[in-house]
């Protein structure tokens, strides 16, 4: 009887501890999803490796233009490109005319910081930095700003925004639609965003 409960109690012991274990194992997984579908940006650090080309390997700096200079390819735009869209462009361009079967392997390892500025009648204006790999509704950002204060005018909040051809594009937003649900995706804040908030009128 004692030797079966001691090996009981070692079977409830090991499979605790694999049960416990389980989560740790998928978080590698998680974070390689996040890391490849992050969509690489100017200023952006990264660790290209080409898989037994040890020659090849180079960390690089995205240029402001979105692009970067890699061996034997030299320059190569990659606007608008993802991790993992980056790895395919370059394992194409490679296998094109230099490596049979290439291997690349592309990690960030610094992310070009992303600032939004958040004015008028919140709590705490100023910047706001931006997370490298998650995108922030404009709610978001007023929250990480102290919320709204006690006067301000949440049907008229201004956004303003820079685009790539350099041109200004100012937007007005109730905010107070966004948080019934109403366009609440629309609203997704960009690096260098200018947010102003109004105060109503007593």
């Amino acid at each position: 009887m004692i030797l079966r409960r001691i090996l009981c109690l070692l079977v409830a012991a090991l499979a605790t501890g694999l049960l416990a274990g389980a989560p740790a194992a998928e978080k590698p997984a998680a974070s390689a999803r996040r890391i490849v579908t992050y969509k690489l940006r100017p200023m952006d650090l990264i660790k290209v490796q080409v898989f037994q080309e040890p020659d090849l390997d180079r960390e690089l700096r995205v240029s402001r233009d979105s692009t970067i200079v890699v061996p034997l390819v030299g320059e190569v735009d990659i606007r608008g490109l993802t991790v993992r869209q980056t790895e395919a462009l370059l394992t194409e361009l490679y296998r094109k005319d230099y490596i049979v079967n290439p291997q690349i392997n592309i990690t960030v390892t610094e992310y070009a910081p992303r600032m939004v500025n958040v004015l008028g009648a919140v709590n705490n204006p100023g910047s706001v930095p931006l997370p490298p790999e998650k995108e922030l509704g404009l709610l978001d950002v007023i929250a990480r700003s102290g919320g709204f204060s006690r006067l301000a005018n949440r049907t008229k909040v201004s956004l303003t925004r820079a685009q790539p051809n350099g041109e200004v594009e100012n937007f007005t937003i109730n905010t107070e639609q966004l948080v019934s649900g109403d366009n609440a995706s629309r609203w997704l804040v960009q690096d260098s965003d200018i947010i102003y908030v109004g105060e109503r009128v007593l």
